[in-house]
């Protein structure tokens, strides 16, 4: 059943059963909570009295005290006296017995609408007759006796009666049509709330369905979460298909990087195997080249490792205090001997006292390996080479320089993302891991890493960590 019906349906019988539920509950209430005499309930009262003495086959003293003394034990509030046509009492339950005037019966009988709104006692004369002769019944109730709250409709023509059904439906009318709006209202927004819904595509190239609502309301909330939400979706959806393309792209080059140095490999190997080389000169810059071709395919498989592991939320620090002057120098000589024979100079700076940080030393050795393999892979060209290390009251920087041939502007604000490589096109240059996982380390001590590069002048990766 659509929400629609439901709330038709419900609105409906909420509605009819309103109507009833008050008519019940006020002629309920009315039996409990308003007892007393009804001002309509005293004529019949009285006329039911006269009827009885009417009836009796003797009308004496005796009978009239017996019939006025049966209705006070009845009703024991309402006080009966029986009077002539001179106005004489012939029997007062209240044991008085006076005479009455016409003027003091005009007076009983006068303002009786306006008595009945007071704390005035209510009289009612109801005339009789036997046996030829007139006979009046007065009887007095006390304001205290009567109904404290009654309603009356008096209709002498049906035509009249419109004039009190037409402000009840519309009494009846007013909130139901109010209600029906809201619901007409809810109905519309929920409705296009699961249009938009249906419509929902993640894929970027469709259009996106975007809802207004300024109510503040839960559908005005639920609105404004299914936009953020949809926008979200798609720009979710479009960084998977960066990764995906980047990807793939590294799949590619992978296989290219890894086919490359294997081809050269298997072409000096077979020459070994063979005995078709020169003499030994050749023969060691053969086993020179698969010895080269060997670590750099070792260094690929580290940063495939690298890839599968890498997580910066993964990353769990074992802080020590270290010198980190020793690290530099400890670093500093490997890589001297890594570089000897290919006309780099190296340029190591370190202050002459021992810099003491709190850090984790594998993980910091590897993001400063990472940055002067870097800086050999892509400025080896500038022929030089240049590790720095430097600290003030706040701060330790940790610097790598070359001047190759640099990182253009453009590129700049992205060479820290994973799997991005500023010439994509070129093959056999590492995976695009290597200064992701720099930021990361760095990100993880609580510092930072910057980069300022002027092409061919001078390119600076500087790690800064917090003292």
């Amino acid at each position: 059943m659509k929400l629609r019906t439901k709330l038709w349906i419900s609105l409906v019988l909420s509605a009819a059963t309103s109507m009833v539920l008050f008519g019940y509950t006020t002629v309920w209430i009315g039996k409990v909570a308003n007892k007393g005499y009804a001002l309509f309930e005293l004529n019949p009262l009285a006329q039911s009295i006269v009827d009885s003495m009417r009836e009796l086959p003797e009308f004496g003293a005796d009978t009239v005290k017996q019939t006025l003394e049966r209705a006070h034990a009845e009703h024991p509030v309402i006080r009966w006296v029986l009077l002539n046509d001179q106005g004489q009492s012939l029997y007062d339950t209240a044991g008085l017995n006076p005479t009455f005037t016409f003027h003091d019966l005009a007076m009983l009988m006068q303002d009786i609408p306006r008595n009945y709104l007071t704390e005035d006692d209510i009289h009612i004369l109801t005339p009789a007759a036997k046996n030829g002769q007139p006979y009046f019944l007065l009887m007095s109730i006390p304001a205290s006796a009567m109904k404290q709250g009654e309603v009356y409709f008096l209709i002498r023509k049906l035509e009249s009666l419109l004039t009190l059904v037409l402000p009840l439906i519309l009494s009846f009318s007013i909130p139901f049509l109010l209600a029906l709006w809201l619901f007409t209202s809810l109905n519309k927004r929920i409705r296009k709330l699961n249009h938009a819904l249906n419509q929902l595509n993640i894929q970027s190239d469709s259009p996106l369905v975007e809802l207004f609502d300024n109510s503040k309301d839960e559908l005005g909330q639920l609105t404004q979460h299914y936009n953020s939400m949809a926008h979200r979706i798609r720009a979710q959806f479009a960084e998977i298909q960066h990764f995906e393309s980047k990807r793939k792209l590294l799949l590619s080059n992978l296989s290219h990087d890894l086919r490359t140095p294997l081809t050269t490999m298997l072409g000096c190997a077979e020459m070994i195997r063979t005995g078709n080389y020169n003499d030994q000169q050749e023969l060691q810059s053969r086993a020179k080249i698969i010895l080269q071709r060997c670590r750099y395919m070792d260094k690929l498989l580290d940063q495939m490792l690298d890839i599968s592991r890498s997580d910066p939320d993964d990353l769990t620090l074992r802080l020590e205090n270290h010198n980190l002057s020793e690290i530099v120098r400890k670093i500093a000589v490997e890589y001297i001997m890594m570089l000897d024979g290919d006309q780099v100079e190296l340029d190591v700076e370190t202050p002459d006292e021992d810099i003491l940080l709190p850090i984790d030393a594998p993980l910091m050795e590897r993001a400063l390996r990472n940055l002067l393999d870097n800086a050999i892979r892509y400025g080896k060209d500038g022929r030089y080479l240049g590790i720095q290390l430097t600290a003030d009251d706040q701060f330790v920087n940790f610097s790598v320089k070359d001047k190759g041939k640099g990182i253009p502007i453009e590129h700049q604000a992205h060479v820290f993302e994973r799997f991005y490589r500023v010439d994509s096109g070129r093959k056999g240059e590492g995976l695009g891991i290597g200064l992701a996982i720099v930021k990361d380390i760095a990100y993880a001590h609580q510092g930072n890493v910057e980069l300022k590069s002027t092409p061919n002048v001078e390119t600076v990766f500087r790690i800064k960590l917090p003292r």
